[in-house]
């Protein structure tokens, strides 16, 4: 459904207007959620539960999106437990921002706010780095050797970026010899813009991909392949490049529906697509790639090349009797992702741990607006185990994905478990259509709402 001319306005005059942002998001998306609901009576307004007392020990492990909004909730549903939160990582990152400030929208102190920040009243800080995971004893080992018991664990420790599985790359040779990626931290985002502007300026041969891991924003190689050949068009220079993104397997994307409409979209924009490629080794200094390929390897030259690493578990979950098993699931347990129900994140061997974020096991949510949906079922489950009740909440694998599609263009793209598309503006916001309001809502509205997560109050 395209965008109305109302909405167009609204948009135009943010764009216009920078001092008139808020009153612009308030009305547009404001109105959105009017017309999407008009048609439901609003419920009556809700007692605030009383808190379950408790002596309970609960330790998180990461103080990421998922670790912070379930520290904010248990600390909200619970009186007299010890929470327990273990990070070494003093800054948060607000991760979904790195895909702006790599195309230049946003700058890299966009996404840089402080963990404590977020870490509610009650609940302690334990400034280092989980070195082991004892669940037979129910204790997490720090890596100065601290033992920290519990009664319950949530495991939120993200994932490991793994760019030394590419041979000759290295994380600081991004923004170097027309090297560029996203994923290695705020500079390294920022230096990734500074390698594809020098790009778009010039032209020539942009080379893009994913992993063959699972991997957290299964949208941003897409996003960036459009971006830079977006500015490859708008500096003149797109006539004399050539942009190749490089699928690891048969797809694109993992639903079937949104894998045709980014096929059309690049075809149209003339944007060639290998499938089954998968990133082997770089030589920074020839500029060539090297990919494997059903038939052996392929060497692929470029001017600039976008590269993703592989991911996996954090070496203390990977060592540790949390993965899934390899008879169960053979991907998975190389990667190290922890054993979970998918449903409840609830451990399948180990009823008192949960996993949350990137590092749970499950077919979709690695996303920072799944962390949205898991983190309350989990907690529901948590406290519920405390106050001798049952939970029937579920997770239905909400995964969301603000597809940029060129620079003020988005399609809003949600989906589940069963690659059902679950729009939340049915009949406002079309997911298959690039609107203007869709990029406002990922440049604008997002990273608000993703605050009021980590304080537990989204």
């Amino acid at each position: 459904m395209p965008i109305t001319p109302e909405q167009r306005r609204l948009v135009d005059s943010w764009l216009q207007a920078p001092s008139q942002r808020r009153a612009f998001l308030l009305a547009a998306l404001g109105g959105m959620a009017a017309a999407a609901h008009a048609q439901t009576p609003a419920p009556a307004p809700a007692a605030t539960p009383a808190k379950v007392k408790t002596q309970a020990r609960i330790v998180i492990a990461g103080a990421g999106a998922a670790g912070l909004t379930a520290a904010a909730r248990l600390s909200a549903a619970l009186d007299g437990a010890r929470i327990t939160l273990i990070d070494a990582r003093r800054d948060h990152y607000y991760q979904p921002g790195f895909t702006l400030v790599g195309a230049g929208i946003k700058p890299a102190t966009y996404v840089v706010s402080s963990t404590a920040d977020y870490v509610p009243a009650g609940v302690e800080l334990v400034p280092e780095r989980v070195a082991e995971f004892d669940v037979e004893g129910n204790q997490v080992v720090t890596e100065s050797g601290a033992r920290h018991a519990y009664d319950f664990l949530i495991v939120a420790t993200g994932l490991q970026l793994e760019y030394s599985l590419i041979e000759g790359m290295d994380p600081r040779l991004i923004g170097k010899d027309g090297i560029g990626s996203i994923y290695a931290g705020p500079q390294a985002a920022e230096d990734t813009w500074q390698a594809m502007s020098a790009f778009a300026d010039k032209g020539g041969r942009g080379v893009f991909l994913r992993p063959a891991t699972e991997m957290k924003c299964a949208g941003a190689p897409l996003k960036y392949t459009f971006l830079t050949d977006d500015y490859l068009t708008r500096r003149g220079t797109r006539s004399k490049s050539e942009v190749i993104y490089n699928s690891n397997n048969k797809v694109l994307f993992s639903v079937p529906i949104v894998h045709e409409k980014v096929r059309m979209l690049y075809q149209e924009r003339g944007i060639a697509v290998n499938y089954e490629r998968v990133l082997r080794a770089i030589d920074p200094g020839k500029r060539i790639a090297t990919f494997a390929t059903p038939d052996g390897t392929e060497e692929q030259p470029y001017d600039f090349i976008h590269v993703i690493p592989p991911m996996r578990a954090p070496e203390a979950v990977r060592n540790s009797p949390l993965p899934w098993p390899a008879d169960k699931n053979k991907a998975w347990a190389a990667e190290g992702w922890m054993e979970v129900d998918k449903g409840t994140l609830r451990h399948v061997r180990y009823p008192n741990v949960f996993g949350l974020g990137d590092i749970a096991g499950v077919p979709k949510g690695k996303t920072a607006a799944s962390v949205k949906w898991q983190v309350p079922v989990a907690v529901d489950h948590l406290v519920a185990q405390i106050a001798g009740r049952t939970s029937s909440a579920l997770y239905a694998g909400y995964t969301s994905c603000p597809l940029i599609t060129r620079l003020g263009r988005a399609m809003l793209i949600e989906f589940d478990y069963q690659n059902n598309l679950t729009p939340s503006f049915p009949g406002v916001i079309a997911p298959l259509e690039e609107l203007w309001v869709s990029w406002v809502m990922k440049t604008m509205a997002l990273k608000p709402t993703y605050i009021s997560m980590l304080r537990g109050v989204a």
